[in-house]
């Protein structure tokens, strides 16, 4: 799945939006910020471990990864703050399974 650029800079405002609204404190934004970096790192590694891998198997990967992912997060963000990811990111998967789905 490839983002158009108007699709991308939402997701990059979303992604700044949720942010905000999480009132994260300088220490989780340092702590989120790392995360996301590896996050975005493990994924190009794999893409280029696998550079014949279907947008259906890079989902499958993402996906394997995703409780140790979410077990980070449960490490520095407060409950209230990790409800509003888990709300916001479901909301993100929809809107990514979405866009997959039209591909």
């Amino acid at each position: 799945m490839n983002l158009s650029p108007e699709d991308r800079a939402n997701l990059v405002d979303e992604i700044k939006r949720l942010g905000s609204s999480l009132n994260l404190s300088d220490d989780q934004k340092q702590k989120l910020q790392t995360f996301m970096t590896e996050a975005r790192e493990k994924v190009q590694a794999y893409k280029e471990a696998n550079p014949n891998v279907t947008q259906q198997d890079l989902v499958k990967q993402l996906q394997a990864n995703r409780a140790s992912l979410r077990e980070r997060l449960v490490n520095f963000l407060t409950p209230e703050q990790l409800s509003k990811w888990d709300t916001e990111i479901a909301k993100a998967r929809e809107f990514l399974g979405q866009k997959a789905a039209s591909a």
